[in-house]
């Protein structure tokens, strides 16, 4: 049975999902034009920009533990996905009051943009064989 090396599939996520978060924050950022004007333009730039980090810092952390360490994965997941509510709700209140960018924007993009990766993720992992037994363990 051949399956995937997880470093494969580290580089495979990030750039399909990446891609594709990135287009749908295009596509938000062009609608966020016309609907919010610029405050909207720099919004939904910033929320897909916040999303892309995000997400490509958690994949790249959780596949280095994986690859060193699975025992820890689980609660280093955990670790990764509280950092990231913890950071964006900083984010939240740093900018809560900001003119700077259309706040409703920003949150409608970073929900679209974070569905989107996940969706692409899914569907990556649904579509590669990952062996969480190995095989040869036992010999």
């Amino acid at each position: 049975m051949s399956s995937t090396p997880p470093a494969t599939i580290d580089a495979l996520v990030l750039k399909r999902a990446g891609i594709l978060t990135v287009l749908a924050g295009g596509i938000i950022t062009v609608i966020s034009a016309f609907i919010a004007g610029s405050a909207g333009v720099i919004g939904a730039i910033f929320a897909t920009v916040v999303v892309v980090v995000f997400f490509t810092a958690g994949q790249l952390t959780l596949g280095k533990v994986l690859r060193t360490n699975p025992e820890l994965a689980m609660s280093v997941a955990l670790v990764i996905y509280l950092a990231k509510i913890g950071i964006l709700f900083v984010l939240i209140i740093l900018f809560a009051d900001t003119t700077l960018f259309d706040t409703k924007v920003f949150a409608i993009t970073v929900v679209l943009c974070t569905l989107v990766w996940t969706a692409a993720e899914v569907f990556i992992f649904a579509r590669t064989k990952v062996l969480y037994v190995d095989p040869e363990a036992g010999k």
